[in-house]
């Protein structure tokens, strides 16, 4: 019975995760449109902050996960006759790795880095200048634009402007969709392995899972599709 009551604890921490993740995802989406919609750098700050305090608590989150878990298996394993204090371990346990805590482990929190990546990207499309001696935020040169969209809007596999551009995290490139997943599919039939179709690129083994929605791209075509 105790063991049924450490596993139903683990299922509502995982089940808080996903409400962790679910507000990371909108944090996100929030911080594009304050960018896109030249909202004073402040605000944009602000959801940077909020992004943060996410990948904190999930970072908390997970060290108590393991805690439980190492707590489980280590109880199992030895098997004592009397069950030590659960609790204390745990504690201990959580208390060994938050004391390891530091800023680099948020480089591995996907969602944490995917908000950096697209924020970055949303930036680039937008840059301050001096009205006055007030900052404001303004849209790109359209030259500037135009040479991005031929850079960029194009999909190395149709040939056509991008509607869902994916990006590959390993190597940067950026595909359509359902282009790319077409292919990695054909190919994982045939059990062969997936080259980057971006010439030029050495990436010779793309998967479905490497591939992440641009998001800051996506928005700046629809952008230029609406002038």
């Amino acid at each position: 019975i105790l063991f049924n009551e450490i596993d139903s604890a683990l299922s509502s921490l995982k089940n808080s995760q996903s409400h962790i993740n679910s507000g990371m995802d909108i944090a996100t989406k929030t911080a594009l449109d304050l960018v896109e919609s030249f909202n004073d750098e402040e605000d944009v700050n602000s959801m940077e902050k909020v992004m943060l305090e996410y990948a904190t608590m999930d970072r908390e989150l997970n060290h108590f996960i393991t805690a439980f878990e190492e707590t489980i298996d280590q109880v199992k394993q030895e098997n004592p006759e009397n069950i030590p204090d659960l609790e204390k371990l745990v504690e201990e346990k959580f208390a060994a790795l938050e004391s390891k805590n530091s800023d680099s482990d948020f480089q591995r929190n996907e969602k944490y880095m995917y908000f950096v990546d697209q924020l970055k990207e949303m930036k680039k499309q937008f840059r301050r200048v001096s009205d006055n001696g007030n900052e404001t935020i303004e849209q790109i040169d359209e030259d500037i634009a135009v040479t991005r969209s031929q850079m960029n809007f194009i999909c190395p596999i149709t040939q056509m402007e991008m509607k869902r551009p994916v990006r590959n995290k390993v190597c940067g490139h950026t595909y359509e969709e359902e282009a790319i997943l077409e292919i990695i599919q054909s190919r994982k039939q045939k059990k062969k392995k997936v080259r980057c179709p971006k010439m030029g690129c050495s990436h010779v083994d793309v998967k479905g899972s490497d591939l992440v929605p641009d998001e800051a791209l996506k928005r700046l075509i629809d952008s230029q599709n609406k002038q």
